[in-house]
């Protein structure tokens, strides 16, 4: 540098010249060269300033690390902020959710049970007119059943949203899984005076899965079909095979599908805006277990619409089972008999509730049975050694001794070697059927029991135990 200025008269400069210092570590430099005509013959002079610019250095990159550092953090709080702002949406989307689903909670019990104390004042009068306790007794065994529906999709829906649904897999045959569904929705779909059309292949299909679930698969997807079509509508329930897989189509000509609804169909506590004279009702929960339950089965789910009054499509893929081994479930086994109830068997009902012991107590005796009831668990095992029951109908929460600890207790008393314990509570989970076995418990039936359930467990025991 300074050869160039000396020869050509031209100044230089050289910026923040960095090296190292045996004291200071690295430092920098600028240094300014300039040179200075003489005005004889006499070579020039040059003029070098030199300036010690380590502190400046340092401070300039701290600014611009600093600036780079305020550069990422306001761009870090922009994405924040809109991701707050989605999160908000969100957040009161959900509120909007979880309050509409409260609403049609309290509106999918209030039906039932209204229509059940309705039927209950008339049955306490003195003589209902004509056949009015037949229709009043079918009502309130309708209602209950719906109101049994609603508690087992509330737990199917924790069991989702907790990661319980468990599965029994079994082979099945495809039209067992259709023809339970369709005993299941027949009454809906009567009752709306639909057009139901079916078409399954012609050779039997199998499957490897849940007989239970696949059949709440399509109960449902029939279900939603039946309620959200105007009566005189039609319903089609088609499978074809395609390859590996089983298609199982479900169409209907409802209400159809808006389209920024259906990405979410299958979303828990999702419904379609309702008007007060189209409340079909429903908890937006079907088709939450629907999607779950086919994934759970190794399978697909879409729903198919051209928009509102257009009616809609639910697609299910499932495949099909490898040949091999025994059918458990087959067409031909299919077949609802009655169960031999034979009368005259003693039965002891052990259960807290005043109104659920003395109702069950009544069922009982109305088939002929001797039956007894045991309110406290520390009492049962008094009780039976005095009547030797046959049967035990036991509840699980009990005051005094839970239910557990009483079946132990009875599977020690030799007078009762051939009774039958059956578990009776409000808990299905397996983990609790499973305690009920441990503990000696020869069924497990949740309430509320249906009657076919308790047909089928006196038809099970044992009559005149010796």
């Amino acid at each position: 540098m300074l050869d160039g200025v000396y020869r050509t008269g031209r100044p230089a400069s050289l910026a923040d010249w960095e090296h190292e210092d045996a004291e200071r570590g690295r430092v920098s430099w600028s240094y300014s060269v300039w040179a200075e005509a003489a005005e004889d013959s006499s070579p020039r002079r040059l003029w070098v300033q030199v300036s010690d610019t380590t502190e400046e250095v340092v401070a300039r990159r701290r600014y611009e690390e600093v600036t780079a550092e305020i550069r990422e953090v306001n761009q870090r709080l922009v994405i924040a902020s809109v991701v707050a702002q989605e999160l908000t949406e969100e957040a009161q989307e959900a509120s909007r959710r979880k309050d509409e689903f409260r609403a049609m909670l309290a509106h999918e019990l209030r039906n039932p049970l209204a229509a059940i104390t309705n039927a209950g004042f008339l049955l306490q009068q003195s003589t209902p007119p004509g056949g009015m306790a037949a229709r009043l007794g079918a009502t309130i065994r309708r209602q209950t059943a719906h109101l049994t529906q609603i508690v087992d999709d509330l737990l199917d829906a924790s069991r989702l949203d907790h990661g319980r649904l468990e599965l029994r897999k079994e082979r099945v045959e495809l039209a067992v899984v259709v023809k339970e569904a369709l005993e299941t929705v027949h009454g809906l779909i009567a009752a709306r005076e639909h057009r139901l059309e079916v078409a399954l292949p012609p050779e039997p299909v199998w499957l490897e899965g849940d007989l239970t679930r696949l059949e709440q698969v399509l109960a449902n997807l029939l279900h939603n079909a039946a309620k959200y079509t105007d009566p005189g509508g039609r319903i089609a329930l088609t499978a074809e095979r395609d390859a590996d897989e089983i298609v199982l189509r479900v169409s209907d000509t409802g209400i159809g599908i808006a389209p920024d609804l259906l990405p979410h169909v299958f979303d828990l506590f999702t419904q379609a805006a309702r008007s007060l004279d189209r409340a079909q009702g429903g908890l937006g929960i079907g088709l939450a277990l629907v999607r779950r339950l086919v994934e759970m089965h190794g399978g697909t789910v879409a729903a198919f619409s051209a928009g509102p009054g257009q009616g809609s499509e639910f697609v299910v893929r499932l495949p099909v089972a490898v040949r091999g081994g025994e059918p458990a479930r087959s067409g031909g086994a299919v077949g609802r008999r009655e169960p031999d109830t034979a009368a005259g068997m003693r039965v002891l009902v052990v259960e807290d509730n005043r109104d659920a012991a003395e109702t069950l107590a009544e069922i009982l005796k109305f088939w002929g049975h001797d039956v007894a009831i045991v309110r406290d668990g520390r009492e049962v095992v008094a009780a039976a050694r005095a009547r030797r029951p046959e049967l035990v109908l036991l509840d699980i929460g009990l005051p005094g001794q839970d239910g557990y600890t009483v079946a132990r207790q009875l599977r020690e008393l030799p007078e009762l070697q051939g009774c039958r314990i059956v578990a009776l509570t409000g808990y299905g989970q397996e983990a609790e059927r499973r305690r009920s076995r441990e503990a000696g418990c020869d069924d497990h039936l949740v309430k509320p029991v249906e009657l076919e359930a308790l047909q089928r467990v006196l038809a099970q025991t044992p009559h005149a135990m010796a």
